[in-house]
C-alpha cells in the first residue's frame, strides 16, 4: 500500500518574495527555452543551419538579452547593458513595439557609441585613446546560449551552466526519431493563466485529473480514464482502436514523421523539460508549451503546434484539427489550474499531498528544492 507524500509548501505558489527568490536562485541559473530559432531569424523555416550575423532582442525572465550569430554562425548572448554607463545597447521598451530580428555587423550603444562585436567584445570606446583601457575587461556581460530541437535556449548565469545536452539528458535520446529541429510552426496559441508556473507543470506531469477534466481526451486515450497508471510511458501511450494521433478523430491526412519506430507511429509521447518546456509528441505533429512566469500567480503559456515542413508547404495544409483538440484541452487545464491557485491562496491551505499514482509529479519537488536553497526568512 502506498502513502501520501507532502507536496511543496504553500509559499512556493503564493508568496511573491519566494517567487522573486526562485527567479534568482533557480530559474536564472537554469537553461530556459526561449522560442524557435526560425522565429528569431537564426535559421530558415525547416532548416537547422544557423544563419551568420543575425541579431535578436529577447526576454529572459524579465531581463532584456541580445542574441547574435557571429560571422561563423556561432550563437552568442549578452545582457542588453552597455559596460559604459548602463544604457541598453539596443533600446527595448517592454511597453513599446517588438524589436524585429535583423542582420547585424556590430552592436553600437546609442548613448555614447561604445561599440561591440557580435561576439560581445568591446571594439571601440570614443575619446578613450589616452586612457589605459583594457578592452578585454569591458566585454558585454554574457548569457549562455545554445540550441537543441530547433529551439533557442538561454542561461542567465553561464559561469554555473552545465552543457545544454547534459542538462537535457535523457530527453534528446528518447525523442531522437522526431525531427524536432526542422519542424515549422503551424499555429501558435497564447494564453495568460492566473496560476503559478509550477501548478501548470505539475498538472502536465500527471493524469490523475484526465478522467474528470478531459472527457474528450480520455475518449481518444482510454488509458487516461484510470489516471494513466500501469502504462509503459517510454513506449508511448496507445490511442483508442483505429486512432493514431492527437486530433478529435484520432486520424489525420498528414503523413507520420518518417523515422519513427513502430510504437511512435501510433502512440503519443510526452516530456517535461524543467523548468519551462512541455513536449507532447504525436506521430505527425508536436505540441510544445513554453511557460513564462509573469508573477507568483500569473504565467504566460505559449503553445506552438509544429509540423513537418513539407506537410506545412502543401496548399491543402490545414492544422485546424490539431488546434481544435489542443485548444480544448488547454482551456480545460487552465480552468482547473486557476482553481488550484485560488484554493492555495486560502488561509486554510498549508500544503498539498501526492497520491501514489502521482509519483511522477513529485519530480518538481525533487528538482526544485535542492536548487532553491534555504527557505526565505519571512520574520
Amino acid at each position: 500500500m502506498g502513502e501520501l507524500q507532502a507536496a511543496l509548501p504553500r509559499d512556493h505558489y503564493v508568496d511573491a518574495e519566494v517567487h522573486s527568490t526562485e527567479l534568482e536562485r533557480v530559474l536564472l541559473r537554469e537553461w530556459t527555452c526561449i522560442g524557435r530559432l526560425d522565429e528569431f531569424g537564426f535559421t530558415a523555416p525547416g532548416s537547422a543551419t544557423l544563419i551568420p550575423e543575425r541579431l535578436a532582442v529577447v526576454d529572459l525572465l524579465g531581463e532584456s538579452v541580445l542574441v547574435t550569430t557571429d560571422i561563423d554562425g556561432a550563437l552568442h548572448a549578452y545582457y542588453n547593458v552597455c559596460r559604459h554607463r548602463g544604457s541598453q545597447v539596443v533600446p527595448a521598451d517592454p511597453a513599446g513595439p517588438a524589436i524585429e530580428p535583423r542582420a547585424a555587423k556590430i552592436l553600437r550603444c546609442p548613448y555614447h557609441s561604445w561599440t561591440y562585436g557580435l561576439d560581445g567584445a568591446l571594439i571601440h570606446a570614443p575619446h578613450t585613446d589616452d586612457v589605459a583601457l583594457d578592452r578585454s575587461s569591458f566585454a558585454l556581460h554574457p548569457v549562455g546560449a545554445d540550441s537543441w530541437g530547433g529551439w533557442l535556449w538561454l542561461h542567465g548565469t553561464p559561469g554555473e551552466a552545465v552543457p545544454l545536452l547534459e542538462e537535457l539528458a535523457p530527453v534528446p535520446d528518447k525523442v531522437v526519431r522526431y525531427p524536432l529541429d526542422t519542424l515549422v510552426l503551424g499555429t501558435r496559441l497564447r494564453y495568460e493563466v492566473a496560476a503559478n508556473w509550477k501548478v501548470i507543470a505539475e498538472n502536465y506531469n500527471e493524469c490523475y485529473h484526465c478522467g474528470p477534466v478531459h472527457p474528450e481526451l480520455s475518449r481518444l486515450v482510454p488509458a487516461f480514464i484510470g489516471g494513466g497508471t500501469g502504462l509503459e510511458w517510454d513506449d508511448g501511450i496507445p490511442h483508442r482502436e483505429g486512432a493514431w494521433t492527437f486530433t478529435l478523430s484520432g486520424t489525420s491526412d498528414r503523413a507520420p514523421f518518417p523515422d519513427l519506430d513502430e510504437f511512435e507511429r501510433v502512440r503519443h509521447k510526452g516530456e517535461l523539460i524543467y523548468p519551462n518546456l512541455l513536449l507532447s509528441l504525436a506521430a505527425e505533429h508536436a505540441a510544445a508549451f513554453m511557460l513564462r512566469p509573469i508573477a507568483v500567480d500569473r504565467t504566460e503559456v505559449i503553445c506552438d503546434l509544429l509540423f513537418a515542413a513539407d506537410e506545412a508547404a502543401k496548399p491543402t495544409f490545414d492544422p485546424s484539427d490539431v488546434v481544435e483538440l489542443w485548444d480544448l484541452i488547454n482551456r480545460q487545464d487552465w480552468v482547473v489550474c486557476e482553481s488550484v491557485q485560488r484554493g492555495m491562496s486560502s488561509r486554510a491551505y498549508t500544503e498539498g499531498w501526492y497520491a501514489p499514482m502521482e509519483e511522477s509529479s513529485l519530480d518538481i519537488r525533487r528538482w526544485l528544492l535542492p536548487r532553491h536553497g534555504p527557505a526565505v526568512d519571512r520574520s
